[in-house]
């Protein structure tokens, strides 16, 4: 059998092939067989944790193309292309997505498609389907379905696990449902409901080593202390409006400023009104910056125009004056974001 790099044992040579940036995996995988292989192994991407040479990526899809999915390297400043998500639902929104166990989960949603005849809702609702992305193979796989169908739901990740609470099942109804998921067993188990069903969206963040579930519109944050004793809802007075964590620290949008949330107190980190005409972007934390991408440009009072963007936007905390930049727009998504989140590779 052919050694991977002549002179070396395959075990050191697969250290070596582990510092190689990620977006230079389809590269290496022309050069034979075996390294195709060894580039899609499970031993490559254990190595890579090894030898540090782990990288953190920015996961996105957006409302056009449809099911496509792209990788932002902020090393390189160079966004990469997944293949198409094979989901069978068409118009696919209002899912969640988050990352564990170096995999892309997809989870829920439903079909955003509208009759046009009518403007009634034109297909599925929600659903319990899940898929994941692994990056080794580079392929879509899909996963143990969720207990209930539901779409427009919290979802984040607790010690590894996926935490999926409340959101809308089919036919619009609000539910309680709360369940987990472990990647490594492939199984989703009952969590205690949450205390309050809502007729809105809700969204998850993890912040203190705990699971929050909030409400647009409500004070109310109800809070998983820990998977047997449940959830435990309080009442906080947190700003209202797109919120990341970052390094144990919460930042929030609102009024078209950046604020650092410390407690039931805030403070005004820096303005993003420049953004004020922008509707349907992401706003999420990577390493030490705030991205804000994509969206859309809606019309103001001087301007009625619409446009789709893919621009991509970072703000650096920790420096004295934190002030935003430009990076590399998305390359084929556009316009309303359905779904980012972190991916370490």
């Amino acid at each position: 059998m052919t050694a991977l790099i002549e002179g070396l044992p395959d075990a050191v040579a697969i250290r070596c092939l582990a510092r190689v940036p990620f977006y230079l995996h389809p590269k290496l995988e022309l050069v034979s067989h075996s390294w195709r292989a060894a580039i899609q192994s499970a031993e490559l991407f254990k190595a890579r944790q090894e030898v540090n040479s782990s990288e953190e990526f920015l996961c996105v899809s957006a409302f056009e193309p449809e099911n496509l999915w792209e990788l932002y390297d902020p090393t390189h400043d160079l966004w990469i292309t997944l293949p198409i998500l094979p989901s069978n639902i068409s118009h696919f929104a209002r899912f969640s997505v988050v990352s564990t166990a170096g995999k892309l989960f997809v989870l829920g949603g439903g079909s955003d498609a509208v009759d046009p005849l009518t403007g009634d809702q034109d297909g599925i609702f929600a659903t319990d389907k899940v898929w994941s992305y692994d990056p080794a193979t580079r392929a879509w796989n899909p996963r143990a379905s969720m207990l209930v169908p539901r779409a427009m739901f919290a979802c984040c990740v607790l010690d590894g696990k996926i935490v999926a609470a409340g959101g809308f099942t089919n036919r619009r109804k609000s539910i309680c449902n709360a369940e987990i998921y472990d990647p490594e067993t492939d199984v989703w188990v009952q969590l205690p409901d949450l205390h309050h069903a809502h007729n809105s969206a809700c969204s998850g963040v993890v912040f203190g080593g705990k699971v929050h579930v909030l409400h647009k519109g409500l004070s109310t944050i109800q809070v998983l202390e820990n998977f047997k004793q449940g959830w435990i809802a309080h009442e906080y007075s947190w700003l209202q409006g797109p919120m990341t964590v970052i390094r144990e620290n919460l930042y929030v949008m609102s009024n078209w400023f950046i604020y650092k949330q410390e407690g039931e107190s805030r403070r005004m980190i820096v303005s993003a009104s420049d953004f004020r005409r922008r509707i349907g972007y992401a706003m999420i934390g990577l390493g030490d910056d705030i991205y804000i991408v994509g969206g859309v440009n809606g019309p103001d009072y001087w301007n009625c125009s619409v446009k789709v963007l893919s621009d991509v936007d970072v703000l650096t905390l920790g420096s004295e004056r934190p002030a935003w930049r430009k990076v590399a727009p998305l390359t084929r998504c556009k316009g309303t974001i359905l779904g980012c989140t972190q991916l370490r590779i």
